[in-house]
């Protein structure tokens, strides 16, 4: 497949390049980015042709999908377009600010038989797969609460790009960007998200917070905590799940205990092999379980759990999702 990039706006777009170079048979031939002389640079550097203008990259037949990485804030109306295009379409998370623009998105797709991938990439680690199918094997019993804990040190690190603190551009901070692995795994794990409540703070002056939790109800009574920042360091992702039969911590490896063990923690043997990333199986065109996916239905969820939860930050209330 020949793949345009479409703009190096984020952080990831750089090593969606690389893997698709290295890891398949496709093939970069062409690159869009708002900001000239960066896709410009990036072209030079990957041996693909720069597109000035959006619309003309769009009207090459050889060009036959997209990966999107550009600001959160134009992901409905790039999409949109190439979905018209009749190309393929990866996006990075989230997939639009609102539930009316991913709805709008879902209309553009079914109207054009068309599909769409997320960048949903925890899904498809071992750990987190490991955990999905002790939660459906009911080896932990019904689940009671559960905890995602992912941060890293960007702001006080200062390696995140300044405009990763824009409002316009991102919508939010912290929660948005790196909060929406713990958003979609909640939901991965706990089912349909019911109400949600939100505490932002921020540590570094940015206008957009730096440092967030948002405790969520789910539908069956489970509760869900989704932690994040920019401001945190030597903090290795943690999962924690408690059920009415067991617990379950991933924290550099996984340990759980249940009713089987008597209680005694133990670290599993073996864990699932991991999957390929939602990258490869949107370039090979394939889905490799029916438990993990990461098309539109997935998309809208997280999209209406970011609105409830940054709703709830500036109300100051809980919210429905």
């Amino acid at each position: 497949m020949n793949v345009a990039i479409i703009s190096y706006w984020h952080v990831h777009a750089e090593g969606y390049t690389k893997e698709i170079l290295e890891k398949t048979d496709s093939k970069v031939t062409a690159i869009w980015d708002e900001d000239a002389e960066r896709g410009l640079r990036y072209a030079k550097q990957f041996g693909a042709t720069f597109y000035e203008d959006y619309d003309e990259l769009l009207s090459d037949k050889s060009i036959e999908g997209i990966v999107l990485n550009s600001a959160t804030s134009e992901h409905t109306r790039l999409i949109l377009k190439a979905i018209e295009a009749g190309k393929k379409v990866f996006s990075e998370k989230v997939l639009a600010l609102t539930n009316a623009e991913c709805l709008e998105i879902k209309e553009a797709l079914e109207r054009n038989n068309a599909e769409l991938t997320l960048s949903l990439v925890k899904k498809c680690d071992p750990e987190f797969l490991f955990a999905k199918q002790m939660v459906q094997s009911g080896a932990l019993g019904r689940i009671t609460y559960a905890r995602m804990r992912n941060v890293h040190n960007g702001s006080i690190g200062n390696w995140l790009p300044a405009h990763f603190y824009s409002l316009e551009q991102c919508g939010g901070g912290a929660m948005i960007d790196l909060g929406a692995h713990p958003m979609y795994l909640l939901n991965w794990l706990l089912g349909e998200p019911k109400m949600v409540q939100s505490v932002f703070t921020n540590i570094t002056g940015h206008e957009v917070e730096d440092n967030a939790v948002s405790v969520i109800e789910f539908e069956q009574g489970a509760i869900g905590v989704s932690e994040t920042g920019f401001v945190s360091v030597y903090t290795p992702a943690t999962l924690e799940i408690s059920g009415t039969k067991g617990t379950l911590y991933i924290r550099n490896g996984v340990s759980y205990a249940n009713e089987e063990t008597k209680g005694q923690w133990v670290t599993p043997e073996i864990l699932p092999q991991a999957l390929p990333s939602p990258l490869i199986q949107w370039i090979n065109g394939n889905n490799t379980s029916e438990d993990v996916t990461f098309g539109i239905e997935e998309a809208i969820v997280l999209t209406r759990m970011m609105e409830a939860a940054y709703k709830s930050y500036h109300n100051g209330t809980r919210e429905r999702v």
